[in-house]
């Protein structure tokens, strides 16, 4: 399950992008160089020619820390720190540094930022792509509440689209051509434009069908809690790899009055069990309603 590549974007401010750059390189051992563009990005490569990224994002409402309070601050604090691929057991322990770091150095999160995690698209089928689109229709309402989803984001991560998994379903694709018609049906944007509209959902596809072949998730809220990072990554991970593994998944909810212990045992079974992801599956309840132990309450 772990062996699934993946990328990840992290929005943050309180920080300038020449300073976090700056101490990318200093954890990672890389070498600094500023790229320009649109952007305004700086890049560090690290000795293994992998490239992390440090950019500006309009999105961000820019912010940073004078005398122990948050005040406006100019541009240069916009910074989304992109990541180059990744692996689970490889690269964690850097990830995990890198946002300590950044937070140690004045990276903070507010309600504008959020984390954006990349899954490598291959192996999959229009079979497994189905099941992405159930999986995240049936959990949408325990993503949405585990995830404490900021309302100022919502807007960049919209609930899968009822009427697409209606199609889905009904219509039965057999291919991923059918399933990429299907996907952009109703956006009147060219389906190459990067900026498509149906990108903006939780679970974006557009990535997967006109991007770097990936399946971008867009839920979470942005953190300088590098155990929090970590829980997103593997909660990622282990979606992908049930929808590539699953027989068949339905988009049917789950009825519950307990979200914490139903969404528990749905981490335990899609394979974030045992004492390895203790703490993913803590961080990941933490917000939900319930008693993660017992289903009715203790006996």
């Amino acid at each position: 399950m772990l062996n699934t590549n993946f990328g990840i974007e992290i929005e943050l401010t309180g920080i300038t992008r020449s300073h976090a750059a700056d101490v990318i390189a200093e954890i990672t051992g890389g070498s600094k160089r500023y790229i320009g563009t649109y952007y305004d990005a700086y890049e560090v490569t690290l000795p293994d020619g992998r490239a992390w990224k440090v950019m500006s994002d309009g999105s961000i409402h820019t912010q940073k820390k004078e005398h122990g309070r948050l005040v406006p601050a100019n541009k240069y604090y916009s910074c989304e720190v992109v990541s180059p691929i990744l692996t689970y057991n490889g690269d964690m322990e850097m990830l995990q540094n890198i946002v300590r770091a950044l937070r140690h150095n004045g990276a903070i999160a507010n309600s504008s930022t959020g984390i954006h995690i990349h899954l490598d698209g291959r192996g999959h089928t229009a079979r497994t792509i189905k099941n992405w689109i159930n999986l995240v229709a049936s959990k949408n309402d325990l993503l949405y509440s585990a995830l404490n989803i900021n309302p100022e984001r919502r807007r960049w991560c919209k609930e899968m689209d009822a009427e697409l998994v209606k199609k889905i379903n009904e219509r039965k694709p057999k291919t991923l051509d059918d399933i990429e018609d299907i996907w952009y049906e109703g956006y009147g944007d060219d389906r190459t434009y990067h900026y498509n509209s149906s990108r903006y959902h939780l679970c974006n596809l557009h990535s997967f069908f006109n991007g770097h072949h990936t399946i971008e998730l867009r839920a979470f809220n942005s953190t300088t809690h590098a155990g929090e990072i970590r829980s997103y990554v593997a909660l990622a991970i282990a979606l992908n790899h049930h929808a590539l593994t699953a027989r068949s998944i339905s988009p049917k909810k789950p009825v519950t009055d307990n979200e914490k212990f139903t969404f528990r045992t749905f981490l335990v079974r899609i394979g974030l069990n045992g004492a390895e992801f203790a703490n993913c599956r803590e961080h990941l309840t933490k917000h939900l309603t319930g008693n993660s132990a017992w289903r009715y309450g203790r006996p």
